[in-house]
């Protein structure tokens, strides 16, 4: 059965007529979030903490910032776009005192709710809105006229208009120009997490590293190595994002079509075994309660796995290419914050992983 997408005119604005949107955090997603509500003619309020350093960033480009707590009282929709490890405590402290009936509380993944760190009161509408792109290219793509996909689930519909409502989000954020998916929280955070850990991030970051590893140690040149196996990579998913894995096939040499079919799978061979494990610790909620431990413990050995691969031998070697390249618009990654690398290639590429805080 094909799923259905839900485009502009399945999403009525007038939903989200007369209230007032509070967006809470300022960093990748909720300044995207914020902005495009904003021009799509959303009354919004930014909720950030006094001290923070997001808001003057807000202010100035033209949106009303207040404490979180005065912002969640103001408004009838509560966004909460800080990260899944502050989301706990900034929601018992600041959000939920001040939840009254009848208002939507809505989230861009579903973790805190899927796994029970947040249970609103029963009176209060759940939902989400999850775009399926970070938020520079949620923001970007939406002044060019487009639009980012989205995910979007209901969680609890206490009022009668959770739905009417939160497709009216989406449509806001321009998400119903590429379409937009029903899901539920469930399905959102086990197959996200299940992405990010199997495939998008720790499967092919460990994918590169081992070829990688594996040409330098037999002798070849690590430049020549970092070429093979990282550089022509956005080339190929270039390809397969515009016409999948057939594109892709029809676009690379014979040869390299050949050695995709018979020596791709020996390369994965076990992988999928490996994929079930890291599925069922997301489903069991193991994964989730290891990070929030991590996390809670003050993040050393998170800290320590950051330092040691930043300084694995491809990040090197890579830099130093990537800086006599500046048409690839190069960056350097320092403390949290995405720098331009070399002259005239740009400004930051994203905007920093932002607590209300």
């Amino acid at each position: 059965m094909t799923a259905r997408m839900y485009y502009d005119n399945d999403a009525d604005p007038a939903a989200l007529r007369g209230q007032t949107v509070a967006v809470i955090g300022y960093g990748s997603q909720g300044h995207a979030h914020a902005l495009n509500l904003h021009e799509s003619g959303v009354n919004v309020v930014v909720g950030l903490a006094p001290a923070s350093k997001s808001r003057p960033l807000a202010a100035d480009a033209g949106l009303r910032v207040a404490d979180v707590a005065d912002a969640v009282r103001d408004a009838d929709v509560v966004m909460i776009l800080v990260p899944d490890t502050a989301q706990k405590a900034v929601y018992d402290a600041e959000i939920e005192p001040n939840l009254r009936p009848g208002q939507l509380l809505m989230f861009a993944h579903g973790f805190n709710i899927h796994f029970g760190r947040i249970d609103p009161p029963a009176d209060i509408d759940v939902g989400m809105v999850a775009p399926k792109g970070p938020g520079h290219l949620l923001r970007s793509v939406y002044l060019a006229g487009g639009g980012v996909p989205a995910l979007f689930a209901v969680h609890r519909d206490a009022s009668g208009t959770a739905r009417a409502r939160v497709l009216a989000y989406a449509r806001a954020l321009g998400n119903t120009r590429a379409g937009v998916l029903e899901t539920t929280f469930a399905e959102e955070t086990e197959t996200d997490l299940f992405g990010e850990q199997a495939l998008l991030c720790g499967g092919v970051s460990s994918l590169v590293k081992a070829a990688f590893e594996t040409l330098v140690e037999a002798g070849y040149q690590p430049e020549l190595a970092y070429f093979e196996t990282m550089h022509e990579l956005k080339l190929i998913v270039d390809l397969m994002y515009r016409g999948g894995l057939n594109f892709m096939r029809f676009s690379v040499s014979d040869t390299a079509e050949y050695g995709d079919y018979v020596s791709g799978p020996r390369v994965t061979e076990g992988a999928k075994v490996a994929m079930k494990d890291i599925l069922g610790d997301i489903q069991s909620g193991s994964f989730a309660k290891r990070w929030v431990a991590e996390y809670d413990s003050g993040g050393a050995e998170f800290a320590r796995m950051r330092e040691q691969d930043k300084h694995h031998q491809i990040e090197e070697v890579g830099a130093r290419l990537r800086a006599a390249m500046p048409f690839v618009n190069p960056v350097v990654v320092e403390a949290g914050q995405a720098q331009a690398a070399a002259s005239g290639a740009g400004a930051a590429e994203s905007r920093p992983k932002e607590a209300a805080r």
